[in-house]
């Protein structure tokens, strides 16, 4: 399947063949790329592109020579491009998901073609890693942008628009209240994101500033969020619909309804799991429950970046199990002290009392 997507402002045409998007330059642009295949500073090139390096469906992508950069080469030469003037990003995601997201003001254009999807690598700047050395194996982009500018700029408000570019990004995940993978901590990306920024040499436009007091920045801005909401979205379903569960909000700090239904029936109840596993996600996206959850959850994360007390976090907490109890009629739990591991339980025994007494019919006609 090939596909002429659009033409940009600037004239440059993108096209979606062999698993991949292609921005075909029309006249000089200068490029500033994260990938580790002919990435930094640029101003020859004739093309970038996006990549999907999945082998098919559900399958782990492909590998065509020992190197990355090797890899990206034979890509380049599938592509029908000089593996020389190009530079190119690869990612598990699906280029049929992409996004093409443009906004102007006066004569200013802003385009911004993102990729996405965080449900499996999405993490944290400063989380745990562990990856150090130089590895054969590519390291798949998960966010992957390319913003293209029609303005000219010198070389340091491009690196200054990929800094207004990634922040976002960010806003866009937080947003959306992703998790960490690695941490408790709300996401900021992707461990593997990669972006290339594409300046326009040949406006007569020329701009010096990239930055959030700018128009260049504010399109920036808003653009790159756009798309990147839209992207998550269409890739895996990532809305705000879809984060309106208290599962999906506590899931960073390993709250899950399999784990939670292990301390329900250590009770000895007489309710099989697949009645429990219904009873729970049908309350994890009742709006009380999911208002004052969330409340919880961000009492947490005041303490942990240090904003709160421990004594603080444990009086509005308890307060807050307080107006869940009386809004569900239940006894309110008690958080024995103000650490996390305290404040997680007092929630877990709080949701499933409430569980209990919406299955006590079930439990005695069984």
């Amino acid at each position: 399947m090939s596909e002429h997507l659009c033409t940009l402002s600037t004239g440059d045409k993108v096209y979606f063949y062999d698993k991949s998007i292609v921005v075909y330059f029309s006249g000089a642009r200068k490029i500033l790329s994260t990938s580790l295949y002919n990435g930094g500073y640029h101003d020859d090139y004739v093309a970038v592109y996006n990549y999907d390096a999945k082998q098919g469906a559900g399958m782990p992508c492909e590998m065509l020579a020992d190197t990355y950069v090797e890899h990206m080469q034979l890509i380049s030469k599938r592509l029908a491009l000089d593996p020389a003037k190009v530079s190119g990003m690869g990612t598990a995601a699906s280029m049929e998901n992409a996004v093409v997201e443009t906004m102007s003001f006066k004569e200013l254009t802003v385009t911004a073609i993102v990729t996405g999807g965080i449900e499996t690598n999405g993490g944290r700047a400063g989380d745990p890693a562990d990856y150090y050395k130089p590895q054969p194996k590519p390291k798949y982009g998960t966010i992957n942008i390319m913003l293209l500018l029609d303005c000219d700029m010198p070389a340091g408000t491009m690196a200054r628009a990929l800094v207004t570019c990634t922040e976002a990004k960010t806003a866009a995940i937080q947003e959306l209240l992703e998790g960490s993978k690695y941490s408790n901590g709300i996401a900021t990306g992707s461990g593997t994101d990669q972006t290339i920024i594409i300046a326009n040499s040949e406006s007569e436009l020329y701009m010096e500033g990239a930055g959030k007091h700018s128009k260049l920045g504010e399109l920036i801005g808003k653009t790159v969020k756009n798309a990147v909401k839209k992207a998550l979205a269409k890739q895996s379903g990532l809305t705000p619909a879809k984060q309106h569960d208290v599962f999906r909000r506590l899931k960073r700090f390993d709250i899950k309804a399999g784990d939670m239904w292990q301390s329900y029936s250590a009770k000895d109840v007489a309710v099989v799991k697949p009645e429990y596993l219904l009873a729970a996600e049908k309350l994890a996206k009742e709006d009380i429950m999911l208002v004052y959850t969330s409340l919880y959850a961000h009492l947490l994360d005041q303490h942990l970046w240090e904003l709160i007390s421990a004594e603080e976090m444990q009086m509005a907490g308890q307060q807050l199990l307080k107006v869940l109890a009386e809004q569900y009629t239940v006894e309110a739990e008690l958080i024995e002290e103000g650490t996390l591991a305290s404040m997680l339980t007092a929630w877990k025994q709080q949701f499933n009392k409430i569980i209990e007494l919406r299955l006590q019919p079930a439990a005695k006609e069984s």
